[in-house]
């Protein structure tokens, strides 16, 4: 065993890398944000509550509420009425008359609600007639569905032309799927690109309030301001304009697509695609937040349309959440990194 001198010098030493291994400033791979984006979770659970079923013990509780309600109210207003007659005739009856048209008023919105309603209904049975005729390979039932498409749209004046073209070329079809594709093409796809643009509109003005507007629950309220119009609006360009409870009718049956097809949440590769790239290079992450929210409601907006359209898609494309979501946005955040 020898000995080594502790006085000997040492030279240098050398150390070699792979080149594989060299990193260097412009390749290194950019710091993670250490705060992650904030998943809509509240937008999910509302998505679920609304969409669940209520049980039958709330459906009574909520009947017989509502009719106790009016036989209390009714009750108390005839005895008003009855003692203001007795004590001051004239005043009594301004009372009633008042009162009665207070009710000619509900009746008028309630017969306005159900029609809301059958116009609702109208639409949910065309949908389904129209996958029954497809499915059977049945022209004449396609024929119904085409009809009573063109009775929904018979006072549209901006569906003319379309509804003429229709009619010429419907004697050169002879099944099904093709008789309703003309129809799809020729009456709805000028209502998907209106329906779309709505459905733009809603996602930029959530993703540019939550972007620039630092209040509180702001965002919250435009998200829920927004999507409501939204979807409003959507029925209404598809001819199913709705009242109140109509209106919430289609919300509910929007959200019930969203929970059934698992499509409320925003996906990791939704938030990939929209956030994770580019754009969150460039902005701050409150950027970041609004794109996913303006992700979202692009979301709602294409089961809006899925929802409230006469016809399934067949020959016209479906919007896609991205692309209607890069059309919004276009423009919106992207000078921030110029």
């Amino acid at each position: 065993m020898t000995e080594q001198n502790p006085g000997a010098k040492r030279g240098p030493i050398l150390i070699e890398l792979e080149e594989e291994a060299k990193v260097t400033p412009s390749t290194a791979a950019p710091v993670p944000d250490l705060a992650p984006l904030a998943r809509p979770a509240a937008m999910e659970r509302v998505a679920v509550l609304a969409a669940r079923k209520p049980s039958a013990l709330a459906r009574w509780f909520w009947r017989l509420f509502a009719a106790l309600f009016a036989f209390t109210v009714s009750i108390v207003t005839y005895d008003a009425i009855m003692g203001l007659i007795a004590a001051h005739p004239v005043l009594g009856y301004v009372a009633m008359g008042l009162t009665g048209a207070f009710v000619l008023v509900l009746v008028a919105i309630a017969l306005r609600e159900l029609s809301a309603f059958a116009r609702l209904k109208r639409i949910d049975t065309l949908q389904k007639a129209a996958v029954d005729a497809v499915g059977a390979a049945d022209l004449k039932a396609a024929k119904g569905v085409a009809d009573k498409l063109l009775s929904v749209y018979a006072h549209r004046p901006e569906l003319n032309w379309g509804k003429d073209r229709f009619r010429e070329r419907e004697a050169e079809v002879f099944d099904a799927d093709g008789l309703l594709g003309l129809a799809e093409t020729e009456l709805l796809v000028p209502l998907d690109a209106s329906a779309r643009r709505e459905v733009e509109a809603a996602a930029r003005q959530v993703a540019t309030v939550t972007a620039l507007v630092p209040l509180a629950l702001a965002d919250v309220f435009t998200a829920l301001t927004a999507n409501l119009r939204m979807i409003r609006r959507i029925a209404e360009i598809y001819g199913g304009r709705s009242g109140t409870l109509g209106s919430w009718r289609v919300t509910k049956s929007v959200l019930t697509h969203l929970v059934a097809t698992g499509a409320v949440a925003v996906g990791d590769d939704l938030i990939g695609t929209m956030a994770g790239g580019g754009v969150m290079a460039k902005v701050s992450r409150r950027f970041g937040e609004g794109v996913v929210n303006g992700a979202l409601t692009a979301r709602v907006g294409v089961a809006a349309i899925e929802v409230c359209r006469p016809l399934p898609f067949m020959k016209a494309k479906k919007p896609s959440v991205s692309g209607t979501v890069k059309r919004a946005l276009t423009g919106l955040f992207d000078r921030g990194g110029d």
